[in-house]
């Protein structure tokens, strides 16, 4: 299996799959390179597009470092884009689609084009007392060891009942999620923040974008990519019918294709 060093000495599993233009998909919380229907949607993506999965620090096959800081994951990009030649498009999906955005910032002509479907940005101030609630009942779990609580707390955040996450516990992805529970603080902490808004710096992206949501998901998701699409000059707007967070490679591969082989 392939992997390249990222800036600070971690080591950063990655594969490759297809012919065509590059593109570096950046996963949300909780996944990694294979895991839910990343392979479907690869094996849609491939005739047209030249795809790179990695897994981020922390999962799968990388490895980690601390103390851990956006600017490192941004470094493990840089170094799968090298990889890829040394400039590619980015899509990132959920919290993914947050480190994709701020990658695209930081890292210059090296990213062709950034595509982001649902970025859990909220600019709603009432949502932001249980957000920060969230984060410190997350990060005192993980101080504690209870990677399982975490998960759960994660799961029943984003609105998955308690009753079925208690079913969940006993099946056997469990211990998988349990493994890679402490990246949520990368993720939440980290990418996201205590200020959950569409930030600022949006309006700074210069590269083609492609903002994306279903309609048949929470109804935030779709203001956020509106905020999204009005931040960004230039910014492509796609609302996904049938489609919620967990979006169907049947429905986004066509048009992340399009996009970046256009």
């Amino acid at each position: 299996m392939p992997a390249v060093m990222s800036a600070d000495g971690t080591t950063i599993a990655y594969e490759r799959d297809g012919g065509g233009p590059p593109l570096v998909v950046v996963d949300g919380a909780l996944t990694t390179r294979r895991s839910g229907s990343k392979p479907e949607l690869i094996a849609m993506l491939a005739p047209t597009l030249t795809v790179y999965t990695y897994d981020r620090r922390g999962r799968g096959d990388s490895g980690d470092t601390a103390p851990y800081a956006v600017a490192r994951e941004i470094e493990d990009i840089e170094a799968v884009i090298e990889e890829a030649g040394g400039a590619a498009a980015l899509y990132g999906h959920s919290s993914g689609a947050c480190l994709a955005l701020d990658a695209t910032l930081a890292l210059g002509g090296k990213v062709t084009k950034l595509a982001m479907y649902e970025a859990p940005y909220d600019s709603d101030p009432q949502v932001r007392p249980a957000w920060e609630t969230y984060l410190g009942e997350m990060t005192k779990a993980l101080a504690d060891g209870r990677r399982g609580d975490a998960v759960a707390l994660f799961m029943t955040y984003v609105g998955t009942p308690p009753e079925q996450v208690d079913g969940m516990r006993q099946l056997p992805f469990w211990p998988g999620l349990e493994a890679i529970a402490p990246t949520l603080v990368y993720d939440h902490a980290g990418v996201l923040g205590t200020d959950q808004s569409v930030p600022g710096r949006a309006a700074s992206v210069t590269v083609p974008a492609l903002v994306m949501h279903g309609d048949a998901g929470a109804p935030f998701m779709a203001e956020t990519a509106r905020a999204l699409r009005r931040a960004i000059p230039g910014a492509e707007l796609r609302t996904l019918a049938g489609q919620a967070h967990d979006v169907s490679p049947a429905a986004l591969a066509p048009l992340l294709a399009e996009f970046v082989a256009r």
